[in-house]
C-alpha cells in the first residue's frame, strides 16, 4: 500500500453529465487520484488501484469564469482566438485529501512490486514528479507530500453516482480514437474507444472507499471481455 497527501488552492473534478458548464464533484474522483499518483511515478509494468481516499478538507464551492477552447488541435493548427469561449465553472476551493492505493503488476511485468513501491516513496519524499500533478484540470496545480498528521474529517455523506475511471477498449471496428497499449513488446498504437465506469460513492467517517470489483470490471473491458 502507498499513501500520499494531496492538497490545492482550487480543484475541479468535472461531472461528465454536464456538457456546457463545468461543475465539480464534491470530492476527488478515483480516476483523478490515480492521475496524481501517475504524475509522481509511472511505469507500464503496473497500475495504481485506489483503495480509499481520506477527506482531510472538503473545501468550499466557488464559481469562476474560465477561458476555454472549443476545438482540439490536430495535425492542422487552429487559431485560438476563433475558438476561445468564456464559460462559468463551479469549482472547489482549499481541498486536501489522503490517497491510499495499491500497485498491481501487469502480466508483462518482470520486476517485483517492492521495487516500484520503493521508487514511488523515494520520489514522494524528494518532491520529484514525472510531470506537474493537478486536481482535475491542469491549471489547478496539486501539492503532493508524504502523509502527515492530518486526519480525515468526521464526515458521512452519500455522494450518489460518481465517475470511477475510463476503460480504453481495443476495437478495430469501433474506431473512435487511437491510444497506446503496453505489453511485453513495448507500447504500440491501437484503435478503439473509451468506456466510462461509475460507482455509488459514499463517504463514511471521512473515507471514500473504492470497491475492488470495479477494477475487475476495468480489467475485463481492457482485455476485450465486453
Amino acid at each position: 500500500m502507498i499513501e500520499a497527501r494531496v492538497s490545492g488552492r482550487y480543484a475541479c473534478f468535472t461531472r461528465p453529465e454536464l456538457k456546457v458548464e463545468r461543475v465539480s464533484y464534491p470530492v476527488i474522483t478515483p480516476s483523478a487520484a490515480r492521475g496524481v499518483l501517475e504524475a509522481i511515478f509511472w511505469k507500464p509494468e503496473f497500475r495504481y488501484e485506489i483503495r480509499e481516499i481520506g477527506i482531510v478538507s472538503m473545501g468550499s464551492q466557488t464559481s469562476i469564469l474560465r477561458n476555454e477552447v472549443d476545438a482540439r488541435q490536430g495535425k492542422t493548427p487552429i487559431l485560438v482566438e476563433r475558438h476561445r469561449q468564456q464559460r462559468s465553472s463551479l469549482v472547489l476551493k482549499d481541498v486536501a485529501y489522503v490517497i491510499r492505493a495499491e500497485m498491481v503488476l501487469r502480466d508483462h511485468a518482470t520486476d517485483p512490486i517492492y521495487k516500484y513501491r520503493d521508487q514511488f516513496n523515494r520520489r514522494l519524499d524528494r518532491g520529484q514528479c514525472h510531470h506537474t500533478p493537478y486536481l482535475g484540470t491542469r491549471e489547478f496545480v496539486a501539492d503532493v507530500e508524504p502523509p502527515n498528521d492530518g486526519v480525515p474529517e468526521a464526515l458521512t455523506l452519500d455522494l450518489g453516482t460518481m465517475l470511477f475511471d475510463l476503460a480504453y477498449v481495443e476495437d478495430p471496428v469501433r474506431d473512435e480514437l487511437e491510444f497506446i497499449r503496453h505489453d511485453g513488446d513495448g507500447g504500440h498504437l491501437v484503435n478503439g474507444y473509451v468506456h466510462p465506469l461509475f460507482f455509488s460513492a459514499r463517504i463514511e467517517s471521512g473515507w471514500l472507499r473504492v470497491p475492488p470489483t470495479k477494477y475487475e470490471q476495468l480489467r475485463r473491458l481492457e482485455a476485450g471481455d465486453v
